[in-house]
């Protein structure tokens, strides 16, 4: 599946390497499946106070879908969402469609978001995120921002480059306090994802 296009972008292909299709792992939720928090201070997906509170809900033919509430917390010009918040919403919709659809960690290597229109304060951004190609340990993903419904007119459009990294990354470069607190709720009710360094 190509990713999103955009006519106001230049005519750069995407994946912008040659890829093969993502294969979803086999144990990857179903459509259907309401995805948990992967962890609960995480700012996208966790409890953390004025985080994004994003739920996502994995669709039809490698889709997940995510629900972002714009609130007054999440305002740069007055009664709007703020450009780096709504980048963040992307980073972690397709983020997370990497990481349940693929069952690989990998982290985001580059991100490209397109504003298309305003997000007003109390609006919700309906984001359909799809992993795109995999290059060796590059994966390629992208997603559409619609306003107030699923199929509401797109506001937003992002790309990204995540690559596969092993857990090595995370335990030399994390906070061990906060690698303590991840671990149980990282393996509870969930199987090991591959890890391939």
């Amino acid at each position: 599946m190509s990713g999103v296009s955009d006519k106001r972008r230049p005519a750069n292909p995407w994946p912008p390497v040659q890829t093969e299709q993502p294969e979803i792992h086999p144990k990857a939720p179903g459509p259907g499946t309401k995805l948990e928090m992967h962890y609960a201070e995480c700012f996208g997906c966790g409890e953390v106070d004025n985080g994004l509170h994003m739920h996502s809900t994995v669709g039809d033919a490698g889709v997940v879908y995510s629900q972002f509430p714009v609130t007054s917390a999440h305002q740069g010009a007055p009664g709007l969402a703020h450009g780096g918040l709504l980048a963040c919403a992307f980073d972690e919709a397709l983020g997370s469609t990497v990481g349940n659809l693929l069952r690989r960690p990998a982290v985001t290597g580059k991100l490209e978001t397109d504003f298309l229109r305003p997000v007003p304060v109390g609006t919700t951004l309906f984001i359909a995120a799809r992993v795109d190609g995999v290059a060796g340990r590059k994966i390629y993903a992208s997603a559409d921002g619609h306003l107030d419904s699923a199929d509401g007119p797109v506001a937003v459009r992002a790309r990204g480059l995540f690559v596969q990294v092993g857990l090595e990354h995370f335990t030399t470069h994390g906070d061990p306090e906060a690698l303590q607190k991840f671990a149980p709720a990282r393996t509870k009710g969930r199987e090991e994802w591959d890890i391939n360094p």
